[in-house]
């Protein structure tokens, strides 16, 4: 702590040796930079807001289209034509402005004119202006009166300018609309042609590749179809061949007596297992009976069994008929695709360039057709807005806050910057002696000595100052004081003038 106290007691008594120096230093620059900050204009900014009220009869398009419109005006106010007409009707509160005035003004508005929105339904209308050769007071009162008329210009052209703004948005759309009809219908006149010439009596729909895309498709799940129905048809035809058309008439086309014969056999069986024996009753009666309807079936074993139809060989026989309906059906389908295959491929062999045609032709239509409707859809909406501008007040306007006159500049911050120019001075003038001292060889202690030096420094002979060497000092040090005290009286003149010119401003 004791080192670094020492090396600021140095550098002080360095900067000290040094004070005329360092005077000097500060006095040019605080003048060089007071100068330049008061010769800097005073730019003064006016303000004003407006209140926007979108009124519409619809709910969501109209509203949203005025509301386009409201920032389009907002955007062109700093145009350059807008900006003319401003100049041309602005004078600084006492003359209008002279030529070199206007020129110096637009250059000054094209960035100082700032709007910006505060909420949905209010607008800030900024303009800041700095102008040379014009005093504060008149550039005050010009930034006031370039917001008025700005503001002036904005509700003239929003009332004014949006309803010949509709009017040649109407005409124009008219124009292209009947335009892209024109278009249409020739195109509509050359499609017709191309399908007359390459695809009439074609099957199908669409060009001639994608009707025998369509056709080959429909040809493979022909195929296949026609190929299940031939198998179910001979399938059908094997079966009908096993069963016979005729069966012997009876009960379930079993003959009677060889019925009762069985009949009797399963009692006798029956009989039998119930542990009846040969002369129980009811069994010589049941062999009495079979053995007289063996006879009879013996003696009559070749006479003719009456025959009826057989209704599953007629149930066969109909599905038949129906599964080789459906081959035939689909034979001659097969025979169509076939045919219109061939048509195609020797229309695609003909007509190459016809084929091409169709393709861009589609494609023109397609776009054609959507330019058209949205040309249609936004001429329905030009004709509702111009009807709702010319039938309501479709934008109200309401100055909240009118245009008001600056009492103090809004740049430069004067009083800052001229502090900011005597510290530095300060600092750069104590920068310039401490450097100057440090390039002198000469040394502040003992010690630095013999660190430069290398050998032991045995001690050290203070200045003798005699009484006329005090008396010169003395008034040195009276005129170094006088200049030191003169560059903070300069500082305190110059932030007097600066209060008195707000003072008249305001």
């Amino acid at each position: 702590m004791e080192a670094i106290y020492t090396e600021i007691r140095i550098a002080l008594y360095a900067i000290w040796r040094m004070r005329w120096l360092a005077l000097a230093v500060a006095w040019a620059f605080c003048l060089i930079g007071w100068v330049m900050v008061m010769r800097v204009p005073a730019a003064y900014e006016s303000s004003a807001r407006i209140q926007v009220q979108v009124k519409s009869l619809f709910a969501d398009g109209a509203e949203n289209d005025m509301q386009r419109n409201v920032d389009r005006v907002r955007q062109s106010l700093t145009s350059t034509e807008i900006l003319k007409r401003v100049v041309r009707t602005v004078s600084n509160g006492e003359r209008p402005l002279t030529s070199y005035e206007s020129l110096s003004l637009i250059g000054a508005l094209r960035s100082g004119i700032s709007i910006t929105a505060q909420g949905d339904d209010l607008l800030e209308i900024k303009t800041r202006i700095s102008l040379k050769g014009i005093s504060e007071q008149q550039t005050a009162a010009i930034a006031r009166n370039v917001t008025q008329k700005l503001i002036e210009i904005f509700i003239q052209e929003n009332v004014i300018g949006s309803k010949a703004n509709n009017a040649e948005a109407l005409s124009f759309l008219d124009q292209e609309l009947a335009r892209r009809a024109k278009e249409l219908a020739e195109v509509d006149r050359q499609r017709a042609q191309i399908t007359q010439n390459t695809l009439g009596s074609l099957p199908g729909t669409g060009s001639l590749d994608q009707r025998m895309d369509a056709a080959r498709n429909e040809m493979v799940n022909l195929d296949s179809n026609l190929m299940q129905a031939r198998s179910a048809l001979a399938a059908m035809n094997g079966q009908l061949a096993a069963t016979p058309a005729q069966i012997p008439a009876g009960v379930n086309g079993i003959d009677t007596l060889d019925q009762r014969i069985a009949t009797l056999e399963g009692q006798l069986s029956e009989a039998i297992s119930r542990g009846w024996t040969e002369k129980h009753p009811d069994v010589i009666a049941i062999r009495s009976q079979l053995a007289q309807l063996r006879a009879e079936k013996a003696r009559g074993g070749s006479r003719s069994v009456p025959m009826a139809p057989n209704p599953v060989y007629v149930s066969l026989k109909s599905m038949q008929a129906e599964r080789e309906g459906n081959v035939a059906a689909l034979q001659a389908r097969k025979s169509q695709l076939e045919t219109a295959v061939t048509t195609i491929a020797q229309r695609q062999l003909a007509a190459p360039g016809a084929q091409i045609d169709q393709a861009r032709l589609d494609r023109d239509y397609d776009v054609l057709k959507d330019q058209y409707n949205k040309l249609l859809a936004q001429r329905e909406a030009a004709k509702l807005r111009s009807d709702a501008t010319g039938k309501t007040d479709g934008v109200q306007f309401r100055v909240i806050d009118q245009p008001s006159l600056p009492r103090q500049p809004a740049a430069p911050n004067r009083a800052m910057l001229l502090t900011g120019v005597l510290v530095a001075g300060i600092v750069v003038g104590a920068g310039v002696a401490f450097a100057k001292s440090q390039l002198a060889n000469v040394y502040t202690t003992t010690q630095q000595l013999a660190k430069a030096s290398g050998l032991p420094v045995l001690g050290s002979i203070s200045e003798v100052i005699t009484a006329d060497t005090r008396v010169i000092r003395r008034k040195q040090m009276m005129w170094f004081s006088s200049a030191a005290a003169g560059l903070p009286g300069m500082f305190m003149l110059l932030m007097l003038i600066e209060f008195v010119k707000r003072i008249m401003v305001s």
